[in-house]
């Protein structure tokens, strides 16, 4: 059994496709097909079921599959590893963030990476901070930026807190309301514009009312910070973001809170970080010493 063929096979596991799978390996499909199928004799059984209009895998092939990404993984780790020994790093570097980072300039950080460490194939996926935590423990991606309630801790992973901040309300430019400062209670009849309930940006946000013993209505939810900010602009609500992501939207106004909301911005990675992911806490940590 050879890495080159567990490659073929997650390939074409991935692209449920022997040509496209090819394409990805830059090989000729013979060549792929013929290193599977010698796979296959040696472990006798078929990874794939293959018709005119498809190809998936066997009861087999889902079995062999997580275990041939771990031995790629770690093949790739332990290159990583001999590479950072002579002071060289390498390999890839998968980072998540959510989209209202305002602690570190996200892609100010990346450049830096990258012209540090050319030889790292860096990746950046966005998502929520409770799916941003999930997918370190899982490996599949290998430091992320999260935004979590004050006094709550990511758990699983190791951690750097990058700084905490207000949320601010924001309006409509012709919005009804024309205060620069109000408290929480005096938003209470008014809709708004929030992240899904149960998810970490919204979980400051429902905190700060309930300890204001404020009830208030949320009839918009949604998954992205951008989708929010245009529903305000409609003048369908009220918005929560953090002050030091507002001035982003010039056009909003902005309505200061006496009882704000707090959240906490976090940097975490996985309890065994791979040399580049190292790296890249390290240039976050200090970046003057990066």
């Amino acid at each position: 059994m050879e890495l080159q063929q567990l490659r073929y096979v997650v390939a074409v596991a991935e692209t449920r496709n022997f040509t496209r799978a090819a394409e990805r390996c830059h090989v000729v499909q013979s060549a792929l097909s013929h290193q599977i199928a010698g796979l296959e004799r040696e472990l006798g059984a078929r990874l794939f079921e293959r018709t005119s209009r498809r190809v998936r895998l066997t009861a087999a092939g889902e079995a062999f599959l997580p275990a041939a990404l771990e031995c790629l993984e770690a093949a790739d780790r332990a290159r990583s590893e001999v590479a950072a020994a002579t002071g060289e790093i390498r390999g890839r570097l998968a980072v998540g963030a959510i989209p209202t980072v305002a602690a570190v300039n996200v892609p100010v950080a990346l450049k830096d990476y990258r012209l540090r460490w050319p030889k790292v194939h860096i990746t950046l996926t966005s998502a929520g901070s409770d799916d941003l935590i999930e997918r370190v423990r899982r490996g599949a991606v290998d430091v992320a930026f999260l935004g979590l309630p004050l006094g709550a801790e990511p758990k699983g992973v190791q951690s750097l807190r990058l700084g905490g901040g207000e949320l601010v309300a924001v309006v409509a430019p012709d919005h009804h309301r024309t205060e620069t400062e109000v408290d929480l209670q005096s938003l209470a009849d008014e809709p708004f514009i929030d992240f899904r309930a149960g998810a970490a940006g919204r979980a400051q946000s429902d905190q700060a009312f309930a300890a204001a013993g404020i009830r208030r209505e949320v009839p918009f939810e949604v998954s992205s910070a951008d989708f929010l900010v245009d529903l305000v602009r409609q003048g369908l609500g009220v918005g929560l973001l953090p002050a030091a992501y507002v001035p982003r939207f010039p056009d909003l106004r902005l309505i200061r809170l006496r009882d704000a909301p707090r959240r906490v911005e976090h940097l975490i990675w996985d309890n065994r970080p791979t040399p580049a992911a190292t790296a890249f806490v390290e240039l976050v940590r200090s970046p003057s010493d990066a």
